[in-house]
């Protein structure tokens, strides 16, 4: 089920107390590059089974925040639960993509943007000017793993490799009954049928993602650069992770990268991938954490930048993922903004708001990474 964003406001009194109960979100999923429509996210409604209700004080008053598709699904259930116990509180997140999002903070639009990737060196100059005197900084906020999915007749349980997917996805492979991908699935019945590989036609970090786990774990098959923009010949562009989904769910042999609840929402098969592991290893939030898990930190100070081993061959670790990110000014936010942000995400990084995101197809973050990030939001100012 795709979450349609309504902008009601349904309040629930709050004193400032400790808030406490669980909530019960609806339970779906989404992502950073959803259909990059601009959509909004401010509905007041229940939650996701186990998901409890923000502990702490409220904010007050209005915030916009722009960005990141594939980490839609989360903050609508992140806003419906913060919403329903703060009633003076009203969140507005437009899903209109990363690239976008970072530049309505560029330009002081939002109070905070939503990213699959890090700000890149060339944008770190702009986004200080946003936040002067203080500096911007990256806070990972939501794992979402990429799911391989496809549309195939009777060949549900598929297991791909990053040299077979690299094929795929540059043109060079072109039937689902190829020699490659037998070798990778000896008891499956693969029809001949055109192998129709969907990308995203719009600048994304979905993408980004996407590439740099094929330039590191089949550079040699993968000859282009990692980018947030298509870069090989050949395929279908669609816009959005929604307009992806939408097209291979109604196209027999596509194929494309997606994050995991867009590719559930439309009922697709999700490949494993073979990583050179002992077995391989099927799409979870689990095994997404583990990848995450050993990630390490590149920023420097409260700047928890993460650097992603997309070659990994460890065991039971799901290496096609993306670490969506909260891009904040650790200082320099607006005085009558300033509360409700660190409020709402005080919550989105907790105990209780990460736990949400298992039951909505992402994976919670570490808690080694976690812990960093709620002390750096508690120094925001």
């Amino acid at each position: 089920m795709t979450i349609r964003p309504r902008s009601v406001r349904r309040g629930i009194g709050f004193t400032g107390l400790a808030l406490a109960g669980a909530l019960t979100l609806a339970a779906c999923g989404s992502d950073d590059n959803s259909s990059g429509d601009d959509k909004k996210s401010s509905t007041k409604a229940a939650s996701a089974p186990g998901a409890e209700a923000p502990k702490g004080d409220c904010g007050t008053g209005k915030l916009a925040a722009a960005g990141s598709s594939a980490q839609k699904n989360a903050m609508d259930e992140w806003i419906k639960a913060y919403q329903a116990k703060c009633s003076g509180a009203t969140i507005d997140y437009a899903s209109s993509g990363s690239g976008t999002g970072r530049q309505s903070f560029f330009d002081k639009q939002v109070t905070f943007a939503g990213s699959d990737s890090a700000l890149k060196p060339e944008e770190v100059t702009k986004a200080a000017a946003a936040c002067a005197p203080g500096q911007a900084i990256n806070l990972p906020m939501v794992t979402g793993p990429i799911a391989v999915a496809y549309n195939v007749s009777g060949a549900k349980d598929l297991v791909l490799d990053a040299k077979t997917i690299a094929g795929i996805f540059s043109g060079k492979i072109t039937k689902w009954d190829a020699a490659e991908i037998k070798a990778l699935n000896p008891n499956a019945q693969l029809p001949g049928t055109a192998i129709q590989p969907v990308h995203r036609s719009e600048a994304s970090g979905t993408t980004e993602n996407f590439t740099k786990y094929l330039k590191a774990a089949a550079g040699a098959d993968w000859t282009f650069d990692a980018a947030q923009d298509w870069k090989a010949p050949g395929g279908q562009g669609a816009k959005g992770s929604e307009g992806v989904a939408q097209i291979v769910k109604s196209t027999q042999g596509a194929i494309t990268y997606v994050e995991q609840s867009y590719a559930e929402n439309a009922g697709l098969s999700i490949a494993a991938i073979n990583t050179g592991a002992s077995a391989p290893v099927k799409l979870t939030p689990e095994a997404a954490g583990k990848a995450v898990e050993a990630a390490k930190i590149a920023g420097t100070g409260n700047d928890l930048k993460l650097s992603v081993d997309y070659a990994t061959k460890a065991e039971g670790a799901y290496p096609i993922i993306l670490v969506t990110y909260e891009i904040v000014c650790e200082k320099g936010t607006a005085a009558d903004k300033l509360p409700l942000m660190k409020s709402f995400l005080t919550y989105t990084s907790s105990v209780e708001g990460q736990k949400v995101l298992a039951g909505i197809g992402y994976a919670p973050l570490p808690t080694t990474v976690a812990d960093k990030v709620r002390a750096a939001v508690a120094g925001l100012s």
